[in-house]
């Protein structure tokens, strides 16, 4: 059959919806430029132009040709050994978009897919199309769905009333002032040329949505959600880092065995709870400098970028600064903490490291020791709520930036004890931080609750267990653990514990 007439078929499957899902998926914000061969085309354009054109004629014929154009592409493209472009990540990104809304093109050729992933060096676990949707482009899916018509219209209209933020900007005025969203993926259209707009604008990013929950919530609840949705619901999901949906997480694993009783069941703990939260997992046993070099610069292939979080576990002895190697050298805590978060791979991500290591001698005993009682002042509890509304700061969006991230931002460090203290373990179990971590992370899967909630338990947990010092002494002691959080948004655990046994269902 005609390539033409395969295509037009193709097209004329997709629903209004699907199409215009199929559109923002493939146009993800931090994606390169979409075609090899279009460097003169202008990416805001390409982006928005079928958006805009599509919302304001009520014609899905923009997006259609884009779609053919992408086709026609993939089609004529051939995959260069060794080299990844541009068109690769666009062929994986529609691709996987196309298998999420299951309205893949049966002329689509999958051998090429293969191939471009064999550049990228994935793993058979990685060749699954869900790790290279865009989490926070799935989150985003999620609040239009629950918003209706009606809602995405009000959006539409507060966002035309800042006129700093749209002035100039032709997409703009080509779709108006008022808008009807209800025919069929007209709602959606506009919908995501608001987001790819703020997106386009600096205004929003896959941590910082502000601007965009501020838009929702000037919605009328009664009129703009739909059933079984809320304004606060909407908005709360936008508050938690993009990992929940089809969450492929990455984590490390680096563990010292030698001279460390019950490290191997450190490692087979770490392992299983990694697997149960959706994890894939890299395992370096007895970890040296040059190690820890060459799996940071694993770390920086391309493929890391579709992972939606970092988690490390590093396990080994140490003091009150620095860590003990397999080979007996020490690395500077510190050090090793700052140096992965400014991976590039991993920005704008949340990343957790978890450093189970003594950080001194000290011991919380039961006998002897006394800490020294410190009084609140309670000052911050007499500033009353008027008190502080009268003195806040009006901060206004031209003093807001979301272009330049500290690297540490979106870090959380647990530490298995505080500074200057032990770190417990058992014969034959290992470190006892890592079998409450373990324990507790798994039981509070399909919960709902937050990575720091859990921490929180932990401690709780933790302090409450006796310990015995493995000396001639048999000192009787506690353990306090304590986590250091730069995290921008929630992070939630996954709700399901095997995603790959789950059956798919594709959107509408």
């Amino acid at each position: 059959m005609d390539e033409v007439i395969q295509v037009t078929q193709w097209l004329s499957s997709i629903t209004p919806r699907k199409k215009a899902k199929l559109f923002f998926f493939t146009t993800h914000a931090d994606a390169p430029s979409p075609m090899v061969g279009s460097n003169d085309v202008d990416t805001h354009e390409e982006t928005q132009l079928p958006l805009a054109t599509t919302v304001a004629l009520h014609n899905f014929k923009n997006i259609d040709e884009f779609l053919k154009k992408k086709v026609n592409t993939f089609s004529c493209y051939n995959v260069i050994e060794n080299e990844i472009t541009k068109t690769d990540y666009e062929y994986l990104r529609f691709y996987s978009a196309c298998k999420y809304l299951d309205v893949v093109p049966p002329f689509l050729d999958l051998e090429k897919i293969s191939a471009i992933q064999n550049k990228f060096e994935m793993t058979d676990e990685e060749r699954d199309y869900r790790l290279l949707l865009d989490s926070a482009d799935l989150v985003l899916e999620k609040v239009c769905d629950s918003l209706k018509p009606a809602g995405v219209s009000q959006m539409w209209t507060a966002l035309r009333k800042d006129r700093n933020l749209i002035r100039g900007v032709k997409t703009i005025d080509i779709i108006g002032f008022f808008v009807d969203p209800n025919p069929t993926g007209i709602k959606e259209c506009l919908f995501f040329f608001i987001v790819r707009f703020l997106q386009k604008a600096d205004k929003i990013n896959r941590v910082n949505t502000n601007r965009l929950e501020r838009l929702i919530a000037q919605c009328d609840e009664s009129s703009s959600c739909e059933e079984g949705k809320t304004i606060d619901f909407i908005i709360d999901s936008l508050r938690f880092y993009p990992t929940e949906l089809y969450p492929f997480r990455f984590c490390l694993i680096m563990c010292v065995i030698e001279g460390r009783d019950g490290a191997m069941q450190e490692i087979e703990k770490t392992m299983e709870i990694s697997r149960h939260l959706a994890m894939i997992t890299h395992t370096e046993k007895n970890p040296t400098k040059e190690t820890i070099e060459l799996v940071k610069k694993e770390l920086m292939k391309p493929k890391y970028q579709f992972y939606s979080s970092f988690t490390c576990w590093f396990m080994s002895h140490g003091d009150s600064n620095s860590m003990v190697l397999a080979d007996g050298e020490t690395i500077e805590r510190e050090w090793f903490l700052t140096s992965f978060p400014d991976i590039s791979t991993f920005q704008l991500k949340p990343k957790v490291f978890f450093m189970v290591s003594c950080r001194g001698a000290n011991k919380f005993s039961l006998k002897g020791d006394e800490f020294e009682g410190q009084s609140a002042t309670c000052d911050y509890y007499d500033i009353g709520s008027a008190l502080i509304r009268n003195r806040m700061l009006d901060i206004t969006d031209s003093v807001r930036d979301i272009s330049y991230v500290q690297p540490m931002m979106g870090t959380l460090v647990a530490y298995s004890t505080i500074l200057d203290h032990l770190s417990g373990r058992a014969n034959t179990h290992g470190s006892i931080y890592v079998d409450r971590a373990c324990v507790l992370m798994s039981e509070n899967i399909s919960r709902g609750r937050s990575l720091t909630e859990i921490l929180e338990h932990l401690s709780q947990d933790l302090h409450e267990i006796l310990q015995e010092t493995m000396d001639e002494d048999r000192i009787v002691y506690k353990q306090a653990c304590h986590y250091d959080s730069f995290f921008q948004k929630t992070l939630k655990l996954p709700y399901t514990r095997h995603p790959k046994e789950d059956v798919h269902s594709a959107p509408q």
